[in-house]
């Protein structure tokens, strides 16, 4: 059933506040409504908030969650909680297993014609020292737990050069430990020395040759399983996926959130619209379950993170246009019934405001 489906999750590091996003309540009085106020949706009497212009033309098309809620209000530990789907009670790393290694599980841990790995996370370096955080929360929380290493992430670092994405720089590990987290590293990349690697024609020319050598031989059916998914990981066209010089550059410059600077006490140029367009791109080449990760969305207003206000017209417009971008796209694509987008976080925010402008934690 999983295997012609696929599954986004955008995870919103910190805990986006529900009312500045998808429940502004402005009937209610101050300061319980949204702060940023509010925008009409594609769906009479429903509104999001005012930095979703583009999504709520798309409200149609989703369904808002307003029943979700757990007992953890401590980030580290929530984090856990939420990403293992509530297998591990606590969030203590001590039970359970992530979403991701789940349908991992159950669809297989590579895809069967292109070999690329069924369980993704997307992620971008930070170098805002709550973002570092948040980063290092989100790779402990996609954990493969009881099933083992063979089930956790494959992790694709999105770099940029001046705003645009280089995949050439993009590090891709599966189950690499981080934060607390657990198995084995492995690099998808070939031990070439630089000069050989950089003759690109005459690599493929040897990877082509090599394909057909071994399914005329017939070696390859008696290869162990692991030496099987290497192989069709280098051959099958997996790698291709994490390119984007094949796209058309309308439609990355459509994704392009990099005018936008994101951070608190030190700014990078934000990669959430590639990171998008690099979901989309992963799906189509097989795989089952894509996690990409958004930080910063802690809106204390205290020193380490920014008050809702100025954290929404940052955050919220980047968020908005990667989104709309992304679901416009699927859509494009005949992708819509193929791929579930998941949009969620820690937990929410409180519905009172402290005294610097911020909303404070709320499970």
């Amino acid at each position: 059933y999983v295997r012609d489906k696929s599954v986004v999750l955008l995870y919103l590091s910190g805990g986006a506040s529900h009312i500045e996003t998808f429940n502004p309540n402005m009937g209610a009085p101050s300061p319980y409504r949204s702060l940023t106020g509010e925008v009409s949706t594609t769906l009479p009497g429903v509104t999001f908030g005012s930095t979703f212009q583009r999504l709520a033309r798309h409200a149609h098309e989703m369904a808002i969650v307003r029943s979700f809620t757990h007992p953890i209000g401590g980030h580290e530990q929530a984090h856990v909680h939420v990403l293992s789907g509530g297998t591990d009670p606590k969030g203590d790393g001590k039970n359970g297993f992530s979403i991701g290694s789940a349908y991992s599980r159950l669809r297989g841990t590579n895809h069967e014609k292109t070999g690329l790995p069924t369980y993704q996370l997307l992620v971008s370096p930070e170098i805002d020292g709550q973002y570092r955080k948040e980063l290092g929360r989100i790779k402990k929380g996609s954990w493969p737990g009881s099933f083992g290493a063979s089930y956790a992430p494959y992790q694709y670092e999105t770099r940029g050069i001046l705003g645009t994405p280089d995949p050439a720089l993009g590090k891709t590990t599966r189950g690499k430990k981080a934060a607390g987290g657990s198995g084995l590293a492995a690099d998808m990349q070939l031990n070439l020395p630089e000069d050989r690697l950089q003759d690109r024609r005459h690599l493929l020319g040897l990877i082509d040759h090599l394909r057909r050598d071994i399914d005329a031989s017939g070696q390859l059916d008696s290869a162990d399983q692991f030496s099987q998914r290497a192989y069709e990981l280098l051959t099958g066209g997996a790698a291709e996926a994490f390119d984007l010089s094949g796209e058309d550059p309308r439609l990355v410059e459509r994704y392009d959130t990099s005018a936008m600077r994101i951070g608190h006490k030190v700014f990078r140029k934000s990669t959430l619209g590639h990171q998008m367009l690099m979901a989309r791109r992963l799906v189509e080449a097989g795989a089952g379950f894509v996690t990409v990760h958004s930080a910063g969305w802690d809106m204390h207003a205290d020193g380490n993170n920014p008050p809702m206000i100025k954290g929404m017209n940052m955050l919220g417009t980047t968020l908005d246009k990667a989104l709309g971008t992304f679901l416009t796209d699927l859509a494009d694509r005949g992708l819509s019934e193929k791929v579930l987008l998941v949009v969620t976080g820690d937990f929410g925010r409180t519905p009172t405001v402290n005294k610097n402008g911020g909303r404070d934690h709320w499970a």
